[in-house]
């Protein structure tokens, strides 16, 4: 018997049972759509933070004092004020792989304009902060340098600051808020960046000379982070590097003695959230493939029960000559048949499912961009 009569003896066998070829098939449909679902999903999500990273700036880099716990014992306050400005400005002039410079101090409190009010936090930064966050004005002007030199109560307000503060449509730009009874007069006003994946408003923020926050609001001489950007990303390891060798020489600390300081790199955060995705995509993929092995049973139990039921054909065409590998090659068929058939159709649902998950609010929040301050 030649292969095109297996294939029609196939097709009319499935034919005949057409409820039951399809309930075996299900199995099949649901576990090639899941995993494909499962899949898109993941990979959506670990698009959607390599996105949020390289708009937060994929060369930046992170320094901050001395961990608060070290090996379950909470540090002393003096431990967490290791970062000084003479830091600062030594990155600044002799750091060779660094591009943009910043010192990052921070404070939570209430801002209010007339009878409106809204809780956020002032960071206290330089120029450069703007360049290494990837920060833009888009109305009026930044601090300039002599802002920073003379503690200037001056500051640039995030678009969420701006809604909630001013209800009535005026312009922010020369108006002056106060933060814990401090006036600051807004100079600008920063372009909106929406909401992150992680459901963060970035927009609600304000940006003041680091040196107003330092003496005027926290009344301290030491920083709480400093940002950097390196020259490229190819050269951030290079830079941490060189980095570390300015800090632990300002420290004086010894051949043998720990960092007081952590950096941390965009890389590597981009690598701890990437293999955190890729495991939980593995995790559900295997869940969602045990579909595809109950499918496969599933294929197996309705071949062996076609069998028993068609005894008489079998015993009828082995009588005329068939042989038994003819009997074999035939249910082999019937069974790819339904496989082929169950996975074809899987893949479309499948795919349907994940561009469906991507135009729902839900996922379009796992493929958003953005980054959180």
């Amino acid at each position: 018997m030649n292969i095109g009569n297996f294939f029609k003896i196939s097709f009319k066998a499935l034919a005949n049972n057409k409820l039951r070829t399809f309930l075996t098939m299900l199995g099949i449909i649901i576990g090639v759509g899941s995993v494909i679902t499962m899949l898109a999903i993941g990979q959506g999500s670990k698009k959607s933070i390599q996105s949020q990273i390289s708009e937060m700036g994929s060369n930046m880099i992170m320094i901050h004092p001395g961990a608060q716990r070290r090996g379950g014992v909470r540090m002393d306050a003096s431990s967490m004020q290791t970062l000084k400005l003479t830091d600062y400005k030594s990155i600044v002039s002799d750091a060779q792989y660094v591009s943009y410079v910043s010192p990052v101090v921070q404070s939570n409190g209430q801002f209010i304009y007339g009878s409106n009010n809204y809780p956020s936090s002032i960071y206290g930064v330089d120029a450069d902060y703007l360049e290494i966050r990837q920060l833009s004005v888009e109305d009026g002007d930044l601090f300039t340098d002599l802002d920073v030199q003379t503690n200037a109560k001056v500051c640039v307000i995030g678009k969420t600051i701006a809604d909630n503060l001013f209800t009535n449509g005026e312009n922010p730009i020369g108006e002056v808020i106060r933060f814990n009874k401090i006036p600051f007069k807004i100079i600008g006003v920063l372009k909106s960046k929406g909401y992150n994946s992680m459901g963060m408003d970035q927009d609600a923020v304000v940006l003041t000379p680091y040196t107003t926050v330092m003496k005027r609001i926290l009344a301290v001489t030491y920083l709480e982070s400093i940002y950097c950007s390196a020259v490229s990303e190819d050269m951030t390891e290079k830079a941490i590097d060189e980095l570390t060798e300015i800090l632990r020489e300002n420290h004086k600390l010894l051949a043998n003695d720990e960092d007081d300081f952590t950096i941390r790199s965009q890389q590597e955060l981009s690598y701890m959230m990437s293999s955190t995705t890729d495991t939980m995509t593995i995790l559900l993929s295997c869940v969602a493939a045990i579909s595809l092995i109950v499918g496969g049973i599933g294929i197996m139990n309705i071949m062996y029960v076609s069998v028993t039921e068609r005894t008489k054909e079998i015993g009828l065409r082995m009588s005329v000559g068939a042989r038994g590998r003819d009997i074999l090659t035939q249910f082999l068929i019937e069974a790819v048949l339904i496989s082929i058939a169950g996975g074809l159709i899987g893949v479309l649902l499948g795919v349907l499912a994940s561009v469906t998950i991507r135009c729902l609010p839900a996922g379009r929040l796992i493929y958003s961009h953005g980054a959180s301050f």
